[in-house]
């Protein structure tokens, strides 16, 4: 079944303000809500629906992405934007939609926190952006590329908790290991109970006394990995791909965050791309042009051969079907086309220059051009139609 437009889903104009858009998913994360609506299937897609809409149109990146390839440029490598969005991934956006001690903390009891065990709260790593250049070539075939990234890793000394050791943890006295403190208010309506991220532990539950001497307590050093990523096949430049998790890695464990794909095409000397086509000029003497005969002519896949038929006139176009790029996560691909150019010598021997001479004053050697022929812009529309 197909996706429903993002902006469709949460009620709101293409144009919408980031303050828009986040009010509009808070209004159907409320509504939708499973605690809300126990049982209820269909609550819960909408739910799941209206939350992979947020993250999508949140994110300066992926909205841009979605707004230039629509659905088809949010695939790609580890993306929640394909959909795989679970539970947890969708709570992890309330504390920028509600804050902390959002109503669901407060009158449906669920923790809307990206929370490890017993309610504390993980930290996200930060992501990263690197730029991936391809050829036309790849981008026909798709590619496995191996990124070499400089990037924050987890500690290796203490495993990224940021402790010298085991004894060097202290359960929190503020929370006493909640993560989280509770607080009652008195108002006209009665008692009012909210709960926030401790402000003692951060959230963990936890503190240290005796920092690892590695990374001085932050849990992290920096560090590189070699990434591999596979590329689809009709990707375009400025498109953005997303691999989950391979970002920076947090302070103090936690979750990394995600590494940024941006494509940069490489321009081809010889072939040029217009959308899915593909455009390439053939130089041919005027005798192969008057005769006919056959040429061999790059394409992204190779060589292939092309018959030129006799009295082929300059400015024709002809085309390859399905020589061109294929479109993203679909099976449709463009078509090569070859545009003839008949090329005029700038220098002549006598003996040419002779020959010449007398096929000037041949009948068939007068131009006699067709009628219906109105000019090259006439043709190129008539071909595109």
């Amino acid at each position: 079944m197909a996706k429903r437009d993002y902006y469709e889903v949460l009620g709101v104009g293409r144009n919408a303000a980031a303050d828009e858009i986040k009010k509009a998913y808070r209004q159907m994360a409320i509504k939708f809500h499973p605690d809300k609506n126990p049982g209820n299937k269909e609550a819960e897609d909408k739910f799941k629906e209206a939350a992979e809409a947020y993250e999508i149109l949140s994110d300066a990146d992926k909205k841009a992405r979605y707004d230039r390839f629509g659905h088809q440029g949010m695939g790609g490598a580890g993306s929640h934007g394909g959909g795989g969005m679970n539970m947890d991934d969708i709570f992890s956006q309330f504390g920028d939609v509600f804050g902390d001690g959002h109503p669901f903390e407060s009158f449906f009891g669920g923790g809307g926190q990206r929370r490890g065990g017993g309610g504390r709260r993980q930290r996200v790593g930060t992501n990263l952006r690197v730029k991936v250049k391809l050829t036309l070539q790849e981008i026909a075939t798709g590619v496995e590329k191996k990124l070499k990234v400089n990037k924050q890793i987890s500690c290796s000394t203490c495993g990224g908790n940021g402790a010298k050791d085991k004894a060097s943890f202290k359960t929190c006295g503020t929370c006493g290991g909640a993560g989280q403190v509770r607080k009652v208010t008195q108002t006209f309506l009665g008692q009012m109970a909210t709960t926030s991220t401790c402000p003692t532990c951060n959230g963990e539950g936890n503190v240290v006394t005796s920092s690892c001497s590695s990374c001085r307590g932050s849990g992290r050093m920096e560090g590189e990995e070699i990434i591999t990523v596979n590329i689809p096949a009709g990707v375009a430049d400025g498109m953005q791909l997303s691999m989950s998790g391979k970002g920076n890695a947090p302070e103090r464990g936690g979750i990394p965050g995600d590494l940024i794909i941006l494509i940069e095409e490489i321009e081809d000397p010889i072939l040029k791309r217009d959308g899915n086509n593909i455009i390439y000029d053939l130089y041919m003497n005027f005798a192969d042009a008057a005769l006919g005969t056959q040429v061999e002519i790059p394409t992204v896949t190779g060589k292939v051969k092309l018959k030129i038929d006799a009295g082929t006139q300059a400015g024709k176009i002809l085309r390859l079907r399905g020589k061109g790029l294929p479109e993203l996560n679909s099976g449709y691909s463009g078509d090569q086309l070859v545009q003839v150019n008949v090329w005029t010598p700038k220098k002549l021997s006598s003996e040419e220059k002779a020959l010449l001479e007398k096929l000037r004053e041949a009948e068939n050697f007068s131009p006699k051009p067709d009628k219906n022929d109105h000019g090259f812009f006439d043709r190129m529309k008539e071909f595109f139609n």
